[in-house]
């Protein structure tokens, strides 16, 4: 063998023996700091401390874990990072919130790291309840060209539900690396931080709106102001939307002042009205400060002023394809997802429509009255129940309503109905969902839900 050939063979050789090494120590370091972890996860858990739990096959589950413990701890909240594969269920029991960020490995399948805590999910018993009390969410993470998309996402969190968790907010489904899904991800992580200024994980890139109209829906109103915006599209048009889907504002603290991390506002109108609409209801912090995204909207900017914003599709929100009937459940400005899917199965020719919608007061708080008044006399809604929580000394609201017309709600779900819910998360969601259980079963609910008859759209 010549010297020539000698050398580069000893440089092939060499070169193997550095990757050798370098695996070596990449693996001893990751063993390191999974030991590490698992160490820190034996202390008790302080009673405020959020979990944020992953799953991860190639790394990234783990990657948006991180970001979202950071994005968390800037907000001031104690949080403990784990990989799945390190928890059981007397872990998860020390925390009372939980989050986890998990991928599907291909056909529904779990990570390989999370395969002996899948194995603990099959084994659990959901008649422990074993996590009654906590709260938790989930982010799956998918590909939607496989058929169980985010498949152990989604097992996961019935397994949650079933051990008597409720969630903080719904699931959040990511195809691929979908950059929408994960600013409605961090949007939440705002909520829970309690911060309206957690910079986005990726720069925002908006269109220029503007605000064409603005008019007050419930003067004298025991609550806030709420506003029905109407917002012109920039002048070489709009991307097209669908009934369901959100907008995203990139709010400012003044005009012509920097733009802060986005907000999310359901889209009250269709492309064919020819601009996005929104109903806003004005909020100020416990300093009587106003909110940063509805102060923006609602009285910073002016008429005539540009807004920057941007369309997400939220499909899990999109109106059936069929003519199958509708229970459509909202309050306060929900309403304006809802008027949004209603303008949609009128255009479709859709007609079995029941709307179910609470506010404070009747007198104040009707919102869109004469608007849902035409679609009843139409035909576009067979049944409008609005439910008015201040008009008699009893509370109501529509989770009560719907107790009350249990055998409607039976009724009209065996003729092949499905739920959508819009408003808010506390206190209306969640009275709403017992209710349904109450009135369906849970499992039939869940079902209805796997099959996409029950879906949600709430904050």
């Amino acid at each position: 063998m010549t010297p020539t050939r000698l050398i580069a063979a000893a440089c092939v050789v060499l070169a193997w023996l550095l990757l050798c090494l370098w695996a070596w120590r990449r693996a001893r370091r990751h063993e390191t700091q999974q030991a590490l972890a698992l160490q820190a996860l034996n202390p008790p858990a302080p009673e405020d401390s959020l979990l944020v739990a992953y799953a991860s096959q190639t790394g990234y589950a783990e990657s948006l874990a991180a970001q979202t413990a950071e994005s968390l701890r800037a907000g001031g909240l104690n949080v403990r990072v784990a990989s799945l594969g390190q928890l059981d269920l007397a872990r998860l029991g020390a925390y009372r919130r939980m989050l986890f960020v998990v991928s599907t490995y291909g056909e529904g399948d779990p990570p390989d790291a999370a395969a002996a805590f899948a194995g603990q999910m099959q084994q659990a018993s959901a008649a422990t309840a074993a996590l009654a009390g906590a709260h938790y969410a989930v982010l799956a993470l998918g590909d939607s060209e496989y058929a169980q998309f985010c498949g152990f996402g989604h097992r996961l969190n019935d397994w949650m539900h079933a051990q008597g968790a409720t969630p903080l907010f719904d699931l959040v489904e990511v195809d691929n690396d979908d950059a929408a899904a994960l600013r409605h991800w961090q949007h939440h992580l705002g909520l829970l931080a309690g911060r309206s200024d957690l910079p986005d994980w990726e720069a925002p890139v908006y269109e220029s709106w503007r605000l064409a109209a603005r008019v007050q829906l419930n003067p004298h109103s025991q609550g806030g102001p709420c506003y029905l915006l109407t917002l012109a599209p920039p002048a070489g048009g709009a991307r097209p939307w669908q009934a369901g889907d959100i907008a995203e504002i990139g709010p400012r603290r003044e005009r012509g002042g920097a733009l802060q991390a986005h907000r999310e506002y359901s889209i009250a109108s269709l492309p064919e009205d020819g601009a996005i609409q929104l109903l806003v209801r004005q909020m100020r912090g416990a300093d009587g400060g106003l909110g940063l995204g509805s102060g923006w909207l609602t009285h910073i900017a002016h008429t005539g002023d540009e807004i920057d914003l941007r369309v997400r599709a939220n499909r899990n929100f999109h109106a059936p394809a069929d003519g199958r009937p509708m229970i459509l459940v909202g309050n306060g400005t929900g309403l304006a997802g809802l008027r949004a899917l209603i303008k949609a199965r009128r255009a479709a020719g859709h007609r079995r429509n029941w709307l179910v919608f609470g506010e404070r007061n009747a007198g104040h708080d009707w919102f869109c009255q004469e608007e849902i008044a035409a679609w009843t006399s139409d035909g576009t809604l067979e049944r409008v129940d609005a439910v008015f929580s201040r008009d008699q000394p009893e509370r109501r609201y529509v989770q009560h309503h719907l107790r009350e017309q249990a055998d409607a709600v039976r009724a009209w779900v065996d003729a092949g109905a499905a739920i959508y819910v819009c408003g808010s998360l506390q206190g209306m969601a969640g009275g709403v969902d017992a209710a349904l259980q109450d009135i369906l079963g849970d499992e039939r609910l869940q079902a209805m839900q796997h099959a996409g008859r029950y879906r949600r759209d709430v904050y």
